[in-house]
């Protein structure tokens, strides 16, 4: 009864010093935020949808799904965060005794001097117990850190799945909007060659004089240089999706024009604070925070001692037949403590102080620079908006005034330098009306993306 109440206080004493863990827990660094995003307050945030609503063209879900399954930096994630979950499985696994076990036969034979044979056989069948004890949270603080980092692994993960979405929704409506201005190139080619046509026809019939007709030819020339340039740069944008995708360069299917993809009229953005629990790279950022901060712990504890305990349990004997018959036991325990290692553990903490300090200032950047991405992309959003209004307005008058001045060259009231600036205006105004609604989609595109949207996974 003795003994069993000794057992009984030496577990509980290693109880009192294992549950011990010096140092205090993680607290988010404060941050004074924002009070509102926009001049109203969004209770609800476009970032809350999932990507498949915003984007609503067919061929761009699927292109998104191919990139999101196929894209090799994905893939390189998605392994990072295996290896990850590994590793927090060892920290686990270094706080429980270690059991192994073990079978050996030796036979030892000596004869020293040549005169004095001697043979040793030994057979023993053994388990080896093996346990450090975490007096101090050194081992748990190593825990700590490594589920930290596991979870950083997932948030960079998730960023990078947002990040992957907003690319190629983003290099996808460049090359819609480069297929419109290759049209529209092409049309005013052919508008370019009717107006030769009639230049010809009046110069030869004296009307006009060899200037009007071979400026008309320069036109022609200038509109017609255009294309091979955009066709490269359409090949070129069609490679970029296919690498995002994890294809080979391959064609890409696409809507035909930018005028068939919808554009949102307003952006619900939500709240500051939203900011801070969806966007995955701030959480990711928070994460290597919380690892950084018990890296500091786990320093701290490294310069307390250290008890382990060790025990063997099994047979032992230097005769087959006896094997069976000979129980065999050790215990140990050993207490390992820095007594002068040169200033080398006071280092190694004020180094991990140092850079947990470097961390905290990263985090403070991650965050300024999300709160700077989503209010530039609100702004750009509702700017590009006015933009474009104007845009389609230009176009109209410039079209109308196409109209007017083909009808009074015809009618031989202006001369044909007219008719050309006429025609080079309405280019530029529909290529502006093009670019508009392709910086209105692509707006869309990062306010989504720096409001945290793009990364939820489908349950």
């Amino acid at each position: 009864m003795k003994r069993n109440k000794i057992y009984i206080l030496l577990l509980l004493s290693i109880f009192m010093f294992t549950s011990c863990k010096v140092g205090k827990n993680y607290v988010r660094p404060e941050m004074p935020l924002p009070d509102s995003l926009v001049h109203r307050q969004d209770s609800v945030s476009i970032a809350d949808q999932q990507w498949q609503a915003v984007y609503t063209d067919s061929t761009l879900r699927n292109l998104i799904d191919r990139a999101l399954e196929y894209n090799k930096d994905m893939l390189i994630a998605a392994a990072r965060v295996k290896e990850m979950a590994a590793q927090k499985r060892i920290s686990v696994a270094n706080l429980l005794p270690q059991l192994n076990g073990k079978v050996s036969a030796n036979r030892e034979m000596e004869n020293y001097g040549g005169h004095s044979r001697d043979v040793d056989n030994t057979y023993e069948a053994k388990a080896l117990l093996s346990w450090e004890l975490d007096l101090w949270g050194n081992l748990r603080w190593k825990q700590v850190a490594a589920v930290a980092d596991y979870l950083q692994s997932v948030e960079a993960q998730r960023a990078l799945r947002m990040t992957i979405v907003a690319e190629v929704a983003q290099a996808y409506y460049e090359l819609v909007a480069l297929d419109t201005e290759l049209e529209i190139v092409r049309q005013t080619q052919k508008a370019r060659e009717e107006g030769v046509r009639l230049a010809r026809i009046r110069f030869e019939g004296g009307l006009t004089s060899e200037t009007s007709y071979q400026q008309a030819q320069v036109e022609l020339a200038r509109t017609a240089t255009l294309v091979p340039d955009l066709e490269r740069r359409i090949s070129l944008k069609e490679n970029d999706i296919a690498f995002l995708a994890g294809e080979f360069p391959t064609h890409i299917e696409r809507s035909r024009f930018l005028q068939e993809l919808d554009v949102p009229q307003s952006l619900p953005v939500g709240l500051p604070s939203d900011l801070l629990e969806r966007r995955p790279d701030i959480r990711a950022a928070e994460q290597q925070l919380k690892a950084e901060h018990a890296r500091v712990k786990v320093a701290y504890t490294n310069m307390f001692p250290r008890l382990a305990l060790t025990g063997q349990f099994g047979l032992e004997s230097d005769v087959l037949s006896n094997f069976l018959q000979s129980p065999y036991s050790l215990l140990n325990g050993a207490v390992l403590t820095p007594l002068f290692g040169w200033g080398k553990n006071r280092a190694a903490l004020k180094a991990q102080k140092a850079s947990y300090e470097a961390e905290i200032h990263s985090y403070e950047k991650t965050v300024l620079n999300a709160f700077k991405e989503a209010k530039n992309a609100i702004v750009d959003f509702n700017k590009i908006k006015e933009v474009y209004q104007l845009r389609v307005k230009l176009e109209r008058s410039a079209r109308n005034y196409v109209d007017l001045a083909q009808l009074q060259y015809i009618n031989g009231v202006i001369n044909y330098m007219d008719v050309l600036d006429a025609q080079r205006g309405y280019f530029d105004a529909q290529i502006g009306v093009s670019n508009a609604i392709r910086d209105e989609l692509i707006a869309v595109v990062n306010v989504y993306k720096a409001l945290g949207g793009g990364w939820q996974v489908e349950e």
